[in-house]
């Protein structure tokens, strides 16, 4: 889904039905409420963190946190579902390895899929297939099994070094539970 804050176009990256907390980049935030395209109210900034290096080389060992928590307005409906129709879920604990496939979908590329290519300090990269234009930051990272639901693994961030990267969900959770003393789960 695409979201408005300010002047910022993102993609809504994950919606926690039962908190009713909708999860997307933190640079993509605005100091207003969160509108669909059509400029519908969807929710407000709860909290967000972002440490988003701009412009500079990002070391492998620097921490990057990018989220922002979405509190969703009362007359939106909260859904996990993806536009492809599948589920998508919440496991935090689910460690990515180099190699792994998985699947970005965004509102400008729609769903791109490649393979993680590193697994860094609470980010990874991604490549082979996974493609990304402005509008993309905040979409869902995700590893999509034959025939079950998606399993969300990171929080889409930008590209460094020709790479398409993002935020681990793992990481991000954690740092959820830090801010809010909730754990994002479905």
């Amino acid at each position: 889904m695409e979201i408005r804050q300010d002047n910022h176009v993102c993609t809504l990256g994950y919606v926690d039905p039962a908190l009713k907390i909708a999860f997307t980049a933190g640079h993509c935030r605005g100091g207003g409420a969160v509108t669909s395209r059509d400029y519908k109210v969807i929710g407000h900034l709860r909290a967000f963190r972002d440490n988003t290096p701009s412009g500079s080389t990002v070391a492998t060992h620097e921490l990057i946190a990018d989220y922002e928590a979405i509190v969703l307005a009362d007359d939106v409906t909260a859904s996990n579902i993806l536009p492809s129709g599948r589920a998508l879920e919440s496991r935090p604990g689910v460690v990515l390895h180099p190699g792994q496939a998985v699947c970005h979908f965004g509102v400008s590329t729609g769903e791109t899929c490649g393979t993680v290519e590193s697994v860094n300090n609470g980010w990874f990269t991604m490549s082979h297939g996974v493609l990304s234009e402005k509008g993309d930051s905040g979409g869902p990272v995700y590893l999509a099994p034959d025939g079950g639901p998606a399993q969300i693994v990171g929080i889409f961030n930008s590209v460094w070094g020709g790479f398409p990267a993002a935020v681990s969900w793992r990481s991000t959770s954690e740092q959820v539970h830090a801010d809010l003393g909730v754990t994002p789960l479905a």
